[in-house]
């Protein structure tokens, strides 16, 4: 019988919660050098303004700021280059065509690690309003003030 482990996760990208209503969720690999995942192992990644852009049949996430590591050797690591998403050509094809069509953002949401391998969530975002940002903030506050009344 096998045990269930959770990915050990690197970064979760918080901002894109706040500003995207997501949906859509879909699990990817990425294409790294090696001073590159141990960089990220380090947790020296930021997702700032990130997002996926698919150009010739291909997905890649653009500026992911990835910290480059100390001990790489003389080879010069570029931290905020393009990076191939590894996803399969329909799935592909499927969210380009959202995006596409419907206006929506592709942003990535969290880094982690699967049986040694460096998987990143991505999912399908729309732009919130301002006033949906206070409205979800409204809704946690009252969240949390039932959920202390409670304990």
């Amino acid at each position: 019988m096998s045990k269930k482990t959770s990915p050990a996760s690197i970064a979760v990208n918080k901002k894109a919660r706040h500003l995207y209503e997501l949906s859509d969720f879909l699990e990817v690999g990425i294409s790294l050098t090696g001073p590159e995942v141990k960089s990220l192992r380090a947790g020296r990644v930021n997702f700032l303004d990130s997002y996926v852009d698919f150009r010739n049949g291909e997905a890649f996430v653009l500026s992911l700021h990835i910290a480059p590591y100390a001990n790489a050797g003389y080879v010069p690591q570029d931290p905020d280059r393009p990076r191939r998403l590894l996803m399969h050509a329909a799935e592909i094809r499927q969210y380009a065509a959202k995006v596409e069509q419907k206006g929506l953002t592709v942003v990535p949401v969290s880094l982690y690690f699967k049986r040694g391998k460096v998987k990143m969530e991505i999912a399908l975002g729309r732009g919130k309003k301002l006033f949906d940002h206070r409205e979800s903030l409204k809704r946690r506050a009252e969240e949390r003030d039932a959920a202390r009344e409670l304990a």
